[in-house]
């Protein structure tokens, strides 16, 4: 059987019973459950969602060590009043505190005032005064819970929606079921600032079980987000081209021969996908002729702000340009000077919060509101999360311990009831208050797939002969904040 009978019958087999018959046969088939073998073709071909949806892009912003969500919108009067006491059992009932620090007394600081904005009357603290000015944009979801309580676990579960790595990110979900919109970007792009990887690296934006191609593509912070993506000056157009053919028709014959190889067709996707990134990718990414006035509207003129603005600011280009995820992992200022260089403040909250807060406020309260000028804040949905976040009483005299089982999250953009808050914590802001409101990270995941037209029961893949989905076995989209 030659190369073109071999394909041929694939594409017989992948869209019949003999499809099903090879499931098991071909760990490439089964991996792919649904797909036909157009899509070993291509595995990111436009594929169509379930239903209309009400966005195209999502920008994920994620708050790397989990930021104290009681001193940035969680206003709770009770816990000011009770600030220095011992924690009442009553608020302490269901949950177990084997987080490191133990129970405290209650903490409140006094650097921390309150106001409300907007026609909502959203509560923000100092912290964000640029992020307050758009509270009419913000859907916020106070009743957030998750998993676990350590950093790299609970980020993996933010990302996969479980505990152990091995699961898809929900961008390599989104990737997989509506393909690329740009074939000449990487429909699925990381991005973060500081001068490290974040918490645990790239298994929060792999692949999983899925095929290696719906992977997230990290860019670098810095002038050049993308290494070697330049040609090299004594080598011509044609030259690397043709290299390239002869490249890819050797990939092909053992792609031929080993159809299971996700890995191998990833690699072939990356090279001719590095190919076309060399024209479209530079100017996607170059911040350098945006004007002045943008470049200050994302915080760029401060130090304190600029690295996380130009990230930002490279995610609304980026989602300008048609790639669907976008996630961003903050990191820290350039030469900030804080013991945990992140959110992490299990002391000096206060000093850490400080700078943290300055790093992103201006910045994303700037990317809000260049999407609504451009037109894009309809389509784009825009995320704010994170792993957990802080208890309400102290930890080492100025700082909090972590908390899962209550916080606050918020989203923006297209298909969202704007100037909303769903569920609320209890009075000191420790655990969710009505737990029929409690949003896990399933929940949350299902909901941005929703928005994308996609059904989180129905984005299936078969992996070891189980249909997989996104949200495991859980679960549910939290319709009363959709418009």
């Amino acid at each position: 059987m030659n190369n073109e009978q071999r394909r041929a019958f694939l594409r017989q087999a992948g869209l019949g019973l003999g499809g099903a018959a090879l499931g098991g046969f071909l760990p490439g088939i089964g991996y792919i459950g649904a797909a036909t073998a157009a899509e070993l073709a291509d595995p990111l071909a436009l594929k169509s969602p379930h239903f209309p949806g009400k966005i195209k892009s999502v920008i994920w912003l994620h708050q790397n060590g989990a930021p104290s969500t009681l001193d940035l919108y969680d206003y709770k009067p009770e816990l000011q009043r009770l600030a220095g006491e011992p924690v009442p059992a009553s608020f302490l009932k269901g949950i177990k505190t084997s987080t490191q620090g133990g129970v405290g007394k209650l903490f409140v600081s006094k650097e921390r005032t309150w106001k409300q904005y907007g026609e909502s009357g959203a509560w923000f603290s100092n912290l964000l005064p640029n992020l307050a000015q758009h509270a009419d944009k913000l859907t916020f979801i106070k009743s957030s819970t998750t998993v676990g309580a350590t950093h790299d676990i609970s980020i993996l579960k933010l990302n996969t929606g479980d505990l152990n790595p091995g699961r898809p990110s929900l961008g390599a979900w989104i990737t997989y079921a509506l393909g690329s919109a740009n074939p000449d970007l990487p429909p699925y792009v990381v991005l973060y600032n500081g001068d490290r990887e974040p918490s645990a690296g790239s298994v929060n934006w792999a692949s999983g079980f899925l095929p290696a191609v719906y992977q997230g593509t990290a860019f670098r912070p810095g002038e050049n987000p993308i290494l070697y993506l330049n040609r090299p000056d004594l080598r011509s157009p044609a030259q690397q081209r043709a290299s390239l053919d002869l490249l890819k028709r050797l990939n092909n014959i053992g792609a031929d021969r080993y159809p299971s190889d996700t890995e191998l067709r990833a690699r072939l996707q990356s090279y001719e996908l590095a190919d076309r990134m060399q024209t479209a990718a530079p100017k996607a990414v170059d911040i350098s002729k945006e004007t002045a006035a943008t470049k200050e509207l994302y915080g760029l003129n401060d130090k304190t702000s600029q690295s996380y603005g130009e990230v930002l600011l490279r995610a609304r280009r980026l989602v300008e340009n048609g790639v669907r995820f976008v996630q961003v992992v903050s990191g820290f200022p350039e030469g900030a000077d804080i013991d945990r260089q992140s959110w992490d403040a299990h002391s000096e909250l206060d000093q850490n919060h400080a700078v943290m807060a300055r790093m992103v406020d201006k910045p994303i309260a700037g990317l809000l509101h260049d999407l609504k000028e451009r037109g894009l804040l309809d389509t784009t949905l825009v995320v704010w999360t994170s792993e957990f976040a802080r208890t309400s009483w102290g930890e080492s005299g100025s700082g909090r311990d972590h908390n899962p089982w209550g916080y606050t999250q918020w989203l923006a953009g297209g298909g969202l009831k704007a100037g909303f808050t769903y569920g609320e914590t209890d009075d000191i802001g420790l655990q969710v208050a009505d737990k029929d409101k409690s949003v896990d990270t399933y929940d949350l995941h299902a909901t941005v797939l929703h928005l994308m037209g996609l059904d989180h029961l129905k984005t299936t893949f078969i992996h070891n002969g189980r249909s997989e989905r996104p949200t495991v076995v859980y679960g549910k989209v939290i319709k009363d904040i959709l418009a």
